[in-house]
């Protein structure tokens, strides 16, 4: 029976690697160490382990003497066969104390701790194809200080944490240098944003060209990817061959790869136009790297989520020679990067990119909308036409018996729709509200501002009624502020977002009698310009709905405009979707428009033509319900 001492085990290699560990049948123990603070992470890993009653967690720390093991976990260390150093940071950007502490340090911790254990175990670590920093030509798997220097601390560490294991003669040990590592060839799965997928986002902007457009580069250099899977199952079957020590393995593809021709396959999966000609000459992305240290190309290189560090690193000028891996791993088939190009774009595009919910091309389908004030009216029948159109809504208003009725007719259409209670007008429950949405959905798109309250009444009529104004304020202005404020992180975080507030043509008209309610809403116009200039970069942007005159309950509460042409919920709810789907800045009518150019340039007489509307238009007794 066998038993290993693994390190990094909840890394992206490490998680794989003690699955394969644990499915051998003569496994008998697997001790892992494990930060403190990644002991809830362990565990929800090993979930995905067979038998993970295996797994031995030693609660401990790369950086500390004698890894930070109590003295109890010590004496469980009876017999350890094989020692997996798998543990260190693979930083680009980390600096050279963070990277020394976790890379060397940590090595020599851990070959200080192997020294100490009976037998002693044979020492598996894994280096990296790093240690070959600046050297042109080929670079052997018997080959190490050739005089190479190197261009960042993660590149100087993994070098000098080699040289602490091949130093030292206490412990028998192989060296395993894997290239640079990219997600599942046969799922795609990958952990985080490294490497290649830097530059993802930036292919995913050029697919939006015709897909045959012909691109000319110029020969950029080449580099050398090898995904997950043949590295864990490389690794599983060296560590398990009896090997004299002191022997080092390149997990490396068997050719490097030309940077146009990993574009090209990442295209093709992209749909973005391929590199047809690549002129003559090479001009490796080394002599560019120092672009990144100027000003306007640091922006585009942050707007694209590239780190400046990570350019001088995405070529290699050596060659990698395997003779050792090729004669041990014999018949292991190592899949071409262009057989699973197109599963590593899929997996990035679903799960891991920053800009996944802005690029949905599919209209609103799929899309959750919070729509306020949907119990009635034009948040009904917005509710209504955009659970048509294949999205979700999420029904909002203070009765919840109204908004059940609406989520049935929903239902019974064939759409979806989910019944969220709140009173805008509470912070707390705006709080519990956004909560429970979070809770219940991956994500939420969008948000249609729709509820309101209106009262028409003449500012001298209004003297001793300040609370028309705080009424008014409650719901149209800080309740829609509100659920602003409470979805604003989801969304920046999503890096995608879009708020449509359902105004009125009257602030753009000055409507007279209607100080109080259009106050309201030229607040909450204000409020998304500003907010708006502030968001576009993260993502969130905003619409304002200016609509006219609707029949609705709102309207229909005072008898003046009974005569008056007004449209319907559903003729007005036509208007909130349009600025859902095509997300313009402002949607309205030309009207509106034309009297707000007006008393931009002659106020005075806007003034006195609204004067007159004053004076044809006296008030209204409201209705009695």
């Amino acid at each position: 029976m066998t038993t290993y001492l693994v390190t990094g085990a909840t890394g992206f290699l490490g998680v794989r690697l003690v699955e394969r560990l644990l499915g051998r049948a003569a496994c008998e123990r697997v001790f892992v160490l494990v930060r403190p603070g990644s002991r809830t992470k362990l565990d929800e890993l090993a979930q995905r382990w067979p038998q993970p009653e295996r797994v031995l967690p030693l609660l401990g720390d790369l950086g500390a003497p004698g890894l930070g093991l109590s003295a109890e976990d010590r004496a469980r260390l009876t017999r350890v066969d094989h020692v997996v150093h798998l543990g260190a940071s693979y930083d680009l950007t980390a600096s050279e104390a963070t990277a020394t502490a976790a890379n060397v340090d940590g090595t020599r911790h851990v070959v200080e701790l192997a020294a100490s254990l009976p037998g002693p175990p044979k020492l598996h670590h894994v280096s990296s194809v790093a240690v070959a920093g600046n050297h042109r030509g080929v670079f052997t798997e018997n080959d190490f200080d050739l005089g190479q220097r190197f261009g960042s601390a993660y590149h100087a560490t993994k070098f000098a944490a080699e040289r602490v294991v091949r130093e030292q003669d206490g412990v028998p040990w192989q060296v395993y240098r894997p290239a640079a590592v990219v997600g599942d060839s046969r799922t795609g799965e990958m952990d985080k944003i490294d490497g290649p997928y830097y530059f993802f986002g930036a292919l995913a902007g050029i697919s939006r060209l015709p897909a045959a457009l012909p691109l000319v580069a110029t020969d950029l250099g080449s580099t050398n990817l090898v995904p997950v899977d043949w590295v864990v199952e490389a690794l599983d079957r060296l560590v398990h061959q009896d090997f004299e020590p002191g022997r080092t393995f390149h997990l490396t593809a068997p050719r490097s790869q030309p940077l146009s021709e990993v574009y090209n396959a990442l295209a093709d999966a992209a749909g973005a136009p391929r590199i047809a000609v690549t002129a003559p000459g090479v001009v490796p992305v080394r002599a560019l790297a120092g672009l990144g240290g100027l000003p306007g190309v640091r922006t585009v290189l942050s707007r694209l989520g590239v780190p400046p560090e990570v350019l001088p690193h995405m070529t290699f000028s050596a060659t990698f020679d395997r003779s050792n891996t090729d004669s041990a791993l014999g018949d292991l088939r190592q899949p071409e990067f262009g057989e699973y190009a197109g599963l590593l774009w899929r997996y990035w595009q679903r799960r891991m990119d920053p800009d996944r919910a802005r690029r949905s091309r599919d209209g609103l389908r799929g899309r959750r909308i919070v729509i306020t004030g949907s119990s009635s009216g034009i948040g009904r029948a917005t509710a209504l036409q955009v659970a048509r159109m294949g999205a979700v809504p999420l029904l909002v208003a203070r009765r919840a018996e109204e908004l059940e009725a609406v989520r049935e007719e929903i239902v019974r259409e064939g759409g979806q729709a989910h019944v969220y209670p709140c009173d805008l007008t509470d912070s707390e429950s705006v709080r519990a509200t956004v909560k429970r949405m979070l809770s219940d959905h991956e994500g939420i798109d969008m948000l249609v501002n729709n509820a309101g309250r209106s009262i028409r009444r003449g500012v001298l009529n209004s003297l001793d009624r300040l609370h028309d104004y705080e009424r008014t304020m409650a719901i149209n202005y800080f309740g829609a502020v509100r659920l602003v404020l409470a979805l604003l992180p989801h969304m920046t975080g999503r890096r995608f977002g879009h708020i449509v507030n359902v105004s009125t043509q009257g602030v753009q008209i000055g409507t007279p009698r209607y100080s109080a309610y259009l106050a309201s809403k030229a607040a909450l116009d204000m409020f998304s310009r500003v907010v708006a200039s502030e968001t576009i970069a993260d993502g969130v942007t905003f619409s304002t709905v200016h609509m006219g005159l609707v029949r609705t309950p709102m309207s229909q509460a005072t008898s003046a405009y009974d005569r008056l042409p007004a449209a319907t919920p559903e003729q007005g709810a036509k208007l909130v979707v349009r600025a859902l789907a095509a997300r313009p800045k402002r949607v309205g009518s030309t009207s509106g428009a034309l009297v707000q150019a007006a008393y931009a340039v002659t106020p005075k007489a806007v003034d006195r033509a609204m004067q007159l509307l004053y004076r044809l238009m006296p008030e209204a007794p409201r209705r009695t319900p």
